[in-house]
C-alpha cells in the first residue's frame, strides 16, 4: 500500500510539474508576442515558480510546511487584486487586502512559533 501511495504521489507530481512548465512556455509565449510584460505577468510567473518550488519540497521532504501555500495564496490575491484594481470600486479591495495581512500574519505567528523569540520550544528536563 505503501508503495501504492508513493507511485500516485510521483506521477501526481510530475503531472502538476509538467503542466506548471507548459503553463510558463504558453505566458512566455503570451509576452513575447504581445510584446509587452506587466506586473500582473510577473506575478504569474512567480506563482509558477512557488509551484514548481513547492513540489520540490514535497519530493525532498515528502511534507509541505504551511508556509508555501501560503505565499502562493499572497501571491495569487496580489495578481487578482492588480488585475481587478483597474475596473473595482476601491472600497472593493478592502477584503482582498484584509485577507492578505491575515495570511500575512499567519506566516508570522508559525515563524515565531518555530523560533526562539517567543519562549515557547519544549525545555529539556535534566
Amino acid at each position: 500500500m505503501k508503495n501504492i501511495t508513493k507511485n500516485l504521489q510521483f506521477i501526481l507530481l510530475t503531472i502538476i510539474l509538467i503542466s506548471t512548465v507548459i503553463a510558463v512556455g504558453i505566458e512566455i509565449k503570451k509576452m513575447f508576442f504581445n510584446q509587452t510584460v506587466t506586473l500582473a505577468d510577473l506575478l504569474l510567473m512567480f506563482l509558477y515558480l512557488e509551484v514548481m518550488a513547492m513540489v520540490r519540497v514535497f519530493w525532498d521532504q515528502q511534507s509541505i510546511s504551511i508556509t508555501l501555500p501560503l505565499l502562493i495564496a499572497i501571491t495569487a490575491l496580489s495578481r487578482f487584486i492588480i488585475l481587478q484594481g483597474k475596473e473595482m470600486d476601491p472600497s472593493g479591495l478592502v477584503y482582498e487586502a484584509v485577507a492578505i495581512v491575515l495570511i500575512a500574519s499567519a506566516i508570522v505567528i508559525l515563524r515565531l512559533r518555530h523560533s526562539n523569540k517567543l519562549g515557547l520550544k519544549s525545555k529539556k528536563k535534566s
